[in-house]
């Protein structure tokens, strides 16, 4: 068994979640079958203390003997794939020594072109692979998986000498919830990881302040033919709600430490319309500020239209976990010293989005993420290499080493 192995096996297992059953853990069946063969295959290398709970799967690799009172660091990835495309019947195409250029796609017709995607150029001569073009690939987040497995079973191989290491799998982070019954005191971690997504030089211990917002619109259907002074469409309330929002405040207008409002789904009709957005800003002042914009324009609406016209739901999601981390920095130093380790350049980037370590962290467990080495998730265009699932791997074990000394 490899890592690129694993990963394939893992990924043969379908497991997307899906947001309409939120509040349900896990939100699909499917992915418990995730769990059950990671639950075999924990016990086959000798964990402890293997158990699925509430959709997620717990191991324990016990410390070697004479190491029992250092830190004890955990590792966690998740087990769903993304909802938005489709994640069923993943068939991947596997290139050895990839030339560097362009990659058909073949179950779609689609290519993968290196004018599109200018990283690929970096990947020649490796073992690339990528989807079909009819799935996602769901190296997000198998391949965390797969490499958070495979530097456990090198520890044990190896006989690395090593202080007490966690593992866990989590079901619905691509939906928000995968966290919502994490154990972190059965856990027993004082500092851990998510590995999930980036380069395999990447330490991401900062993240957007995530809110939703659900806008609800309320009007008053007439028929056309006698509508003058009594129709209020409650489409065109959304409209104007919509428009009195920053206009340039918006993910294709933004990058690196700017914030965004974006409308995800709308659905309406002439008596009721609701407008979907996620708020997101790395600032908490400034997530705060883009509330009271929203506040403020759904008591104008109310204002102009009545009472009761625009109801406006706000849910936060998760915060940023810089504040959580920066008292436990030595968590991300590890991480550090073991990219240096590999012979890379540790690269910190502030993530323009969140991962279960953000909302771990303020569940009282310091968990910046690590990458995978994939790339392009959530989509046909999905890969990854297996030369840097192979360096994360290294990564995972080096930390290991760093917190046994």
């Amino acid at each position: 068994m490899n890592v690129l192995n694993r990963f394939l096996n893992y990924i043969k297992i379908d497991s997307p979640s899906d947001p309409k059953n939120y509040g349900v853990t896990p939100s699909t069946e499917i992915q418990l079958n995730v769990a059950k063969f990671l639950e075999k295959e924990m016990n086959e290398m000798g964990l402890s203390d293997v158990r699925i709970k509430d959709g997620t799967i717990y191991g324990v690799l016990p410390a070697t003997e004479g190491f029992e009172d250092k830190t004890v660091v955990g590792f966690i990835a998740h087990m769903d794939t993304a909802p938005e495309f489709n994640g069923f019947g993943v068939n991947p195409q596997i290139i050895e020594n990839y030339d560097g250029g362009d990659v058909l796609l073949a179950g779609s017709g689609h290519t993968l072109a290196v004018k599109e995607f200018p990283f690929l150029a970096g990947m020649k001569g490796q073992k690339l692979i990528t989807t079909d073009g009819t799935t996602l690939l769901g190296a997000d987040d198998k391949a965390g998986i797969a490499e958070i497995m495979e530097a456990v079973q090198i520890v044990i191989d190896e006989k690395i000498p090593h202080g007490k290491v966690v593992i866990a799998f989590t079901p619905d982070e691509e939906i928000g919830a995968g966290v919502d019954k994490f154990d972190v005191e059965g856990f027993g971690a004082k500092l851990a990881y998510t590995v999930d997504g980036g380069a395999y030089n990447g330490i991401c211990y900062e993240n957007f302040n995530a809110v939703s917002a659900v806008v609800e619109f309320n009007g008053n259907s007439i028929h056309p033919g006698s509508a003058k002074g009594k129709l209020v469409n409650s489409q065109h309330m959304a409209f104007e709600f919509h428009n009195l929002l920053p206009a340039f405040d918006k993910p294709e207008h933004t990058d690196g430490f700017e914030g965004f409002f974006h409308l995800i789904e709308t659905k309406g009709a002439t008596e009721k319309t609701t407008l979907e957005y996620i708020v997101r800003d790395h600032d908490a002042d400034k997530i705060d500020e883009k509330q009271e914009i929203m506040k403020d324009i759904a008591a104008f609406i109310n204002k102009k239209y009545g009472e009761g016209s625009c109801v406006l739901h706000l849910r936060e999601q998760y915060r940023n976990m810089k504040e959580q981390i920066l008292p436990y920095f030595e968590v991300v130093e590890a991480a550090e010293n073991a990219i240096r380790a590999i012979g890379a350049n540790p690269v910190s980037e502030a993530a323009r989005g969140g991962t279960d370590g953000a909302r771990l962290s303020y569940m009282g467990l310091p968990c910046p993420n690590l990458g995978t080495g994939g790339y392009n998730a959530h989509g046909r265009f999905e890969c990854i290499t297996e030369e840097n699932m192979v360096k994360c791997t290294q990564v995972v074990v080096e930390i290991i080493k760093e917190f046994a000394k």
